[in-house]
């Protein structure tokens, strides 16, 4: 945290992407390395990052949709690993937005004020627990909460995906409770009991610290119970999408920029080529074109999914939040279908010399590539087709009251 955090937005863009410029000068090196940027993710924090959505009456700038997704899409092209990082942080703001305990929300609000980064620890790495339903979209949970001898209620268990949690000053960890019921609780990310494992293998997103979380006794926050009694959980689905969106455009423009580099400095073309130039030749230049074109389809998208799903927030009705989750699910399938293209493409561009390490470009199919993991994209069309011709709304799977115990009335 920081006792330096801008009053302004104007100001705060400057300093975040001031930030941005740093994490962009040594992401590929990073990627190459392992190496966490824990000390840019506190500047970021301290820039007034974690606040933009944050209402101002609590200390934040009260961002709209479009305006957080520009940024994170900004942050994407940075480095990929940060909007992955930050997601459950902008998640507990918007829970934070929509909170009915108005002490809990104040609470917290300030917190994050002061530049608090919030991490996420919700899924587990068994697959079937007894007494717990596989099948109702939540996955199963054996972290619980106890009272431990000193009347505490102190936190136990593992926890996978832990995305963001190592950098983060609290996390929002999804337990049963003392009555086997599913909820979220937040604890102290740095406490003695929080073993962060830094073991996540994935072949690309390396740096958002997505491995193991193991928690030992950790005690529960005042105020840790949020997200139980919310006003709404509409939208919610869509938000969680769209940062992956946001952060799949960022990954276009990436590309976009690192190939039109690597074709200016180019030496070298085949023997079929029209010229000796890879600047002038019209096939290398052709490429460029698709890419540019894949990167115009994802920031488009990105757009309108953000505006639709601020205008359902300014509705509020079932069938707006419906319409907004069909065009997040649609935008997710034609950015995946993009953005993955554009990372394959590019090396066509580049000849042999492109598939070097040091060149770095491999990492934003990677990226890409694990992004497109989440929330899987191969259940999206039939949903789609399952709203447009039978008019049946999707169902919510981020966030089901009946499991979390959130009030939505």
């Amino acid at each position: 945290m920081t006792s330096t955090q801008p009053t302004e937005l104007d100001e705060a863009l400057v300093r975040i992407r001031a930030v941005f410029d740093a994490l962009a000068e040594g992401a590929a090196e990073r990627d190459q390395a392992n190496e966490h940027p824990y000390a840019l993710v506190s500047d970021l924090a301290g820039a007034g990052f974690g606040r933009l959505r944050l209402p101002r009456e609590f200390g934040g700038f009260g961002v709209d949709l479009p305006t957080l997704f520009a940024l994170l899409a900004e942050a994407g092209q940075a480095d990929s690993n940060l909007p992955q990082i930050w997601r459950g942080h902008f998640t507990t703001t918007e829970i934070l937005l929509r909170e009915c305990d108005q002490d809990a929300r104040r609470h917290w609000s300030e917190k994050i004020a002061a530049g608090a980064v919030f991490g996420n620890a919700q899924s587990e790495p068994s697959s079937v627990v007894a007494g717990i339903d596989p099948t109702d979209g939540c996955g199963a949970i054996t972290t619980r909460v106890r009272i431990n001898d000193r009347g505490r209620r102190v936190v136990s268990g593992t926890k996978f995906y832990s995305t963001g949690s190592r950098f983060a000053d609290y996390i929002r960890a999804a337990v049963l409770d003392e009555q086997g019921r599913r909820r979220f609780v937040v604890i102290p990310a740095r406490h003695p009991g929080v073993d962060h494992v830094d073991d996540w293998d994935g072949i690309g997103q390396r740096q958002t610290g997505s491995g193991t979380t193991i928690l030992t006794d950790v005690p529960v926050e005042p105020h840790g119970c949020i997200g139980h009694h919310l006003h709404s959980v509409q939208g919610l689905d869509s938000f969680v999408q769209i940062v992956h969106l946001a952060n799949l455009t960022g990954i276009a423009r990436s590309i976009v920029a690192e190939t039109v580099d690597i074709v200016r400095t180019r030496t070298r073309t085949s023997r079929h080529a029209l010229t000796q130039s890879a600047a002038n030749d019209p096939d290398v230049l052709a490429v460029i074109g698709k890419l540019q074109a894949r990167r115009l389809t994802a920031e488009v998208l990105l757009d309108r999914a953000a505006r639709r799903l601020e205008a359902a927030h300014a509705a509020g009705d079932e069938d707006s939040y419906a319409e907004a989750y069909t065009e997040t699910s649609t935008a997710q399938v034609a950015v995946i279908e993009a953005v993955l293209d554009a990372a394959t493409t590019a090396f066509d561009a580049g000849g042999s010399s492109a598939v070097r390490t040091r060149v770095h470009l491999d990492r934003h199919w990677r990226n890409a590539r694990t992004l497109a993991s989440h929330n899987p994209v191969i259940y999206k069309p039939r949903v789609i087709g399952d709203f447009l011709v039978n008019g049946n709304r999707p169902v919510s799977g981020y966030y089901n009251g009946h499991d979390t115990g959130v009030d939505a009335s």
